[in-house]
C-alpha cells in the first residue's frame, strides 16, 4: 500500500514540474547600424525635400 502512494504521489508531483512554462528565451542578437542605414535616411530625406519644393513650385 505505501508503494501505491508514494507512485501516486510521485505522478502527481512529477507532472505538475512537466507541464510549468519553460525558461525566458535568450535575448535577440541586435543589429548594426552602420553607414548603409544612414545613407539611406539621408536619400529618403533628400528625397522629401525634393517632393515638398516640388509642390511649391506648382503653385
Amino acid at each position: 500500500m505505501i508503494y501505491i502512494s508514494l507512485a501516486i504521489l510521485f505522478t502527481i508531483l512529477m507532472t505538475s514540474i512537466l507541464l510549468a512554462q519553460p525558461g525566458l528565451p535568450a535575448a535577440p542578437s541586435q543589429a548594426p547600424i552602420d553607414g548603409g542605414l544612414s545613407l539611406l535616411a539621408l536619400a529618403g530625406g533628400g528625397y522629401a525635400i525634393k517632393k515638398l519644393r516640388d509642390k511649391r513650385v506648382e503653385w
